[in-house]
Parts: structure tokens; C-alpha cells; sequence
């Protein structure tokens, strides 16, 4: 059972946790919106495709998101604490930092918890969500939803070109040019309006143009057919290809980089692993960066935290690169750096050590004198 103060310290740090955490991703989700409609605005996205590629990308960085999330939470708390002078009356009831600590591990738990899930289990679908949309813009780039006019578009190896003048909203379109090589007689089609359609039963793409006309021919003779057409309708064929199986090991299952033998495999595999330990990590770290007294300054803690906060994710990327390049040998793994981070830490805070100054102050007697006072002493008979 959850004492006291235990509620009352989950309480406030999972209240700020969430607030922080929410402001977060309402500031990434507004950075990503804006970028994604910058993809729009050029043609490789589709319109109605961008919530659906917000939300993969949002929960692909959420493991990114919630380590630092909780540890300016536990800043935030444990200075309110101090600047109330709460944790002083913790201290005097012999609540010290390591019940603190904890009290603290009990939120921090289920939180490394969710972030495991979320990096091990939601980031790699995600991630394949996003790549998977990728490779359907890639491969209907030259369909008209995805079309801006003024622009060639090529299909089908480059056997058929199309070129739009415009373009409107209804996707009516103006001024078209089609040169196709599909078959053994090459074909130019020139039109001044049509439309296009995407036929149910195949997928496959009908661009029908009006009041136009066509060049049949090969280049360099001089024989062509030239006909006038009031309608004309061009088949582009839906892909047929095999899905695509993605090379990047972002997209791979936490089950397949555990199969994989691959030091890229084991590498993301540990990066995945990071996040919820750097809960972990980052729990340890959050008290004793923070003064106990509100008359102590605070100033250097508040600089060593900040300090220890961009030197932990700096470390991380680095620690991940030299383990891809053979620099460190794979049994350091690339986590050593959230073992580095709290000892220097701690090491960094142990000259202020109340234990320290307690041992240093500890009066200590003389040999000699303690055999003075010994000899002096009257003995009882």
C-alpha cells in the first residue's frame, strides 16, 4: 500500500508529468502539421492522407518525447517541493532523499513500462505506417491527385509522359500533353481539356481528354497519322508489383532485430531500449540536482542539470555511432552512457554531500591524549 506521502509526491509529479507532456506534443504535432502540409503544397502527399501521417509520425517520436517529459517534471516538482520548504520537513520526519527516490521509482516504473511498449511495439508500426506512404506516393506520382500543374510526370519506366497545363479544384484539366511509347508505334496526344477517374474493378488510372488531337508515328520519319478526336481516354495500369519489404531496420520488428545478428539491427535495437531506461536513469539523477533548502543557491544544480540533461541524448546518439562504426566493441553496448551520466553526477555533487561534511566535522581524539585521559581517570575497586 502507497503511504502518505508517497500519494501526495505521485500526485504532484504526475500532474506536471502530463501537463508537460501534453504541451509537448501539442508543439511537436504543430511543427510536423506544418512540415506535412509543405509535402502537400508540392505534390508528394496527398490531401487526404495527411492526419493519417501525423499520427504516424507523432507516435513515432513520442519515445523521444516522454524520457525528457519525465525528468523536467521531476524538476519541476522537487522545486516547488524545495521552494516551499517541503522537503525540509520531509528531512525532519525522516523522510530523506533515498524515501524520496522511492516514492518517485513507484511513478517511474510504470512510465519506463509505457515508454518500453511504446518504443518496442508502436514505433517499428508507425515507422512502417510512414514508409508505406512513402512508397505509394513514390509510385503515384504521376497520378493526378498527386499532380500540380505545370509539371512532366513519367509512368511506367518512362514509356508514357504526361504534362498538365492546369488545373482545378473539380481535378478538370487544361492544356494536356501525353506522349506514349508503350507500344511499337509512338503516340503524341495534345488536348485542351479533361478529367481523370480511377476505375473501381482494376484501380487502374483513365485520363480521358476532349477536342483534341493525335500524332501517330516514329520519330525521325516522315510519315505520321495525324487525327482529330472529340474524346479520347488513356489507361494508365495500376502496379502489379509485389508489396515492398522495407530496408530500413526502423521498420523491423523488436522480434526480428532480437533474430537479427546484424550489428545495424543491434543497434536499433538498443535505441529502442534506451528510452525506457533513461526513466530509469534520469529518476536517479532528478534528486540530487535539486537544493534542499530554499536559502541554498541553486544556481550551479541548475546548471549541472542542464548539463547532465543535453550531455545524456548527446552521449546517446554518439554512444549509437561509434557501436555502428566498431569504435566501442559490442559488449560496452551503446547504454554505458546512462551509467557514466548519474555517477558523474553524483560525483560532480559529493563535495556538497550533507553525509560527507558530516564525516569531515566528526571530532576525532588524539591517541595520546585518549591515554592521558584514561590514566587520569579514577577507577572504581
Amino acid at each position: 500500500m502507497f503511504g502518505i506521502i508517497d500519494r501526495y509526491l505521485l500526485g504532484e509529479t504526475t500532474k506536471v508529468f502530463v501537463a508537460i507532456v501534453a504541451v509537448l506534443v501539442l508543439i511537436v504535432a504543430s511543427m510536423l502539421f506544418l512540415r506535412t502540409l509543405e509535402e502537400v503544397n508540392v505534390g508528394a502527399l496527398s490531401v487526404h492522407l495527411v492526419l493519417r501521417f501525423l499520427g504516424y509520425q507523432i507516435v513515432r517520436d513520442m519515445p523521444m518525447l516522454l524520457p525528457p517529459a519525465f525528468f523536467l517534471a521531476l524538476l519541476v516538482t522537487l522545486s516547488r517541493l524545495s521552494r516551499d520548504s517541503e522537503l525540509i520537513a520531509l528531512g525532519a520526519c525522516g523522510i530523506g532523499p533515498a524515501r524520496q527516490l522511492r516514492a518517485l521509482l513507484l511513478l517511474a516504473l510504470p512510465v519506463a513500462l509505457l515508454t518500453g511498449w511504446v518504443a518496442l511495439a508502436l514505433q517499428p508500426w508507425a515507422a512502417t505506417g510512414i514508409m508505406q506512404i512513402r512508397l505509394e506516393q513514390e509510385e503515384q506520382a504521376a497520378q493526378i491527385a498527386g499532380l500540380k500543374a505545370g509539371r512532366f510526370y513519367l509512368e511506367e519506366g518512362g514509356k508514357l509522359v504526361l504534362y498538365i497545363g492546369e488545373m482545378d479544384r473539380q481535378q478538370s484539366l487544361a492544356n494536356v500533353f501525353i506522349l506514349d511509347r508503350r507500344e511499337a508505334i509512338t503516340r503524341l496526344v495534345t488536348s485542351q481539356a479533361g478529367w481523370h477517374r480511377v476505375e473501381a474493378e482494376t484501380g487502374d488510372h483513365l485520363v480521358t481528354l476532349s477536342n483534341g488531337y493525335r500524332f501517330d508515328g516514329q520519330p525521325g520519319a516522315g510519315a505520321f497519322l495525324i487525327g482529330e478526336f472529340d474524346e479520347y481516354e488513356v489507361r494508365v495500369r495500376a502496379s502489379q508489383a509485389p508489396p515492398a519489404r522495407f530496408a530500413k531496420n526502423t521498420t523491423f520488428s523488436t522480434r526480428q532485430l532480437l533474430a537479427s545478428g546484424d550489428l545495424s539491427d543491434r543497434v536499433e535495437l538498443e535505441h529502442r531500449l534506451a528510452a525506457p531506461l533513461a526513466i530509469l536513469a534520469l529518476t536517479v539523477v532528478a534528486i540530487p540536482l535539486v537544493r534542499l533548502s530554499p536559502r541554498q543557491h541553486g544556481s550551479g544544480r541548475l546548471f549541472l542539470a542542464f548539463l547532465a540533461y543535453f550531455s545524456f541524448f548527446n552521449l546517446q546518439r554518439l554512444a549509437e555511432s561509434w557501436l555502428a562504426i566498431g569504435v566501442t566493441p559490442p559488449w560496452l553496448t551503446s547504454l554505458w552512457y546512462q551509467l557514466l551520466i548519474p555517477l558523474v553526477v553524483y560525483l560532480a555533487l559529493l563535495p556538497d554531500s550533507l553525509w560527507l561534511r558530516w564525516v569531515l566535522r566528526r571530532p576525532r581524539v588524539a591517541p595520546s591524549t585518549a591515554g592521558r585521559l584514561d590514566a587520569g581517570t579514577p577507577h572504581a575497586r
